[in-house]
């Protein structure tokens, strides 16, 4: 379906046009409509389903179709990178639209605060925040949402695991009563299912099952020891001089580093990303690695979800994601839009079982390569065992000092005191 199909206003079309989509996602045919509606919206689907365009081109059509004044929407989101990634795509998608949104997040410097300070003040149209950063405005009397529209929660399943559900329902409560309310998680968690009971009215439910990796993307397996680890990839980097945008995924921000000082040593140009760089700082190499002044980012998850970065060539997982989904996110890096490109995961002995998790989830085992020779061998695939239960014991009898079948006593310890009569004296047997 197009989405001239879906009845956006002219100005919305346009800047699609400009910016060169043309058809939409199956999320975003299903929840444009619901939302012009004025529904209230529940949906369950990933990063790369094109889900920040499912909730921005609608409410987009709304704000330049009706009058408005103040505030009229508020976005919440987990990390300062995706908000300002939604307040860009915001600016593209009203290109031709006289519309004005802000970014409220941690980490900036008093020049921001006070930019944030005055936007919030003047009642700008669209307001997208980190929870922390926002409940502090509000708290300070810094907010006014009386106008407000609309409150949208993206990536809500990630903001409860960050523990962001107790800032949320304060920043709720402080809401005016009557708004829509749309909500976008990769996953039902329970704790998703509690805010969709206490914020959303009879919402419409949407959900996109979870995707498999793209079938651009060639994915390969390398059984390895910790210590072959950055030889492993210096090699896939020489082997691979013709990828231009690489990605290192490491679940430490000790790790990160290491990683990019034993990749800089050898020639390879790389930086790091984690919460350990100030806001700033994180932008420069975002910025860096978008015009390909960087050829490659060593980051922790903050990098995973949310962050559109194009043409991405290889993602190598350096270490292994516990969960299985956050697998599927990182290799959504790549093989974007129909692109080609490469996920490549270095698997050590304790990680085997989570890297089973990942192939039952995704629906195949991905390829082992091996190890090149001069690295020496790298461990055999063995799934570690099951630890066997323990039989429990039922106590019959008790108290008879018989130990009997069906009744499990232990035995006195040595340094456990014998039983003592009155007055002090040991019992006389």
């Amino acid at each position: 379906m197009t989405f001239e199909e879906l009845g956006l206003h002219e100005e919305v079309i346009n800047a699609i046009g400009y910016m060169g989509f043309e058809n939409a996602t199956p999320i975003q045919e299903q929840a444009i409509p619901e939302i012009i509606k004025g529904k209230d919206l529940i949906a369950c689907a990933q990063t790369g389903t094109g889900k920040t365009a499912a909730f921005m081109l609608p409410i987009l059509h709304k704000l330049a179709s009706q009058p408005h004044k103040g505030t009229n929407t508020l976005i919440i989101v987990p990390t300062r990178e995706l908000a300002v990634q939604i307040d860009q795509q915001i600016q593209g998608f009203s290109y031709f639209l006289s519309v004005s949104s802000c970014t409220v997040y941690g980490g900036g410097d008093g020049g921001g605060y006070d930019a944030e300070k005055k936007a919030l003040k003047e009642g700008v149209d669209i307001v997208v925040a980190t929870p922390g950063k926002l409940k502090s405005h509000i708290k300070m009397g810094l907010t006014y949402f009386d106008n407000l529209e609309h409150l949208i929660l993206d990536e809500a399943d990630r903001m409860m695991d960050m523990g962001f559900i107790d800032d949320i329902m304060f920043i709720i409560s402080k809401l005016p009563k009557k708004r829509q309310n749309l909500m976008f998680s990769a996953t039902m968690a329970p704790k998703v299912r509690e805010v969709v009971r206490k914020v959303l009215y009879k919402p419409f439910e949407i959900n996109i099952a979870i995707s498999k990796p793209a079938e651009g993307v060639t994915q390969e397996v390398y059984l390895t020891y910790p210590e072959q680890k950055i030889r492993l990839i210096r090699r896939i980097l020489k082997q691979h001089e013709d990828f231009t945008s690489i990605i290192v995924f490491s679940s430490t921000k000790k790790d990160v580093f290491s990683i990019v000082r034993g990749l800089n040593n050898r020639g390879f140009k790389a930086e790091g990303i984690s919460s350990d760089l100030e806001q700033k700082e994180r932008e420069e190499v975002l910025s860096k690695f978008r015009s390909r002044d960087v050829r490659i980012v060593v980051a922790t998850d903050v990098l995973s979800r949310g962050i559109d970065i194009k043409e991405i060539n290889l993602v190598i997982n350096y270490s292994i994601p516990t969960n299985a989904e956050d697998y599927v996110h990182r290799v959504g890096r790549t093989a974007r839009s129909d692109a080609k490109g490469m996920a490549i995961t270095l698997v050590e002995p304790r990680d085997m079982k989570n890297m089973n998790d990942i192939e039952q989830l995704i629906g195949y085992q991905i390829e082992r390569k091996p190890l090149p020779e001069d690295l020496g061998a790298g461990p055999e695939w063995k799934l570690p065992e099951r630890k066997k239960k323990r039989k429990n014991f039922r106590r019959n009898n008790r108290g008879n000092g018989k130990n009997n079948k069906g009744n499990f006593r232990p035995k006195n310890k040595g340094n456990r005191p014998k039983p003592k009569g009155e007055g002090g004296t040991p019992k006389k047997s």
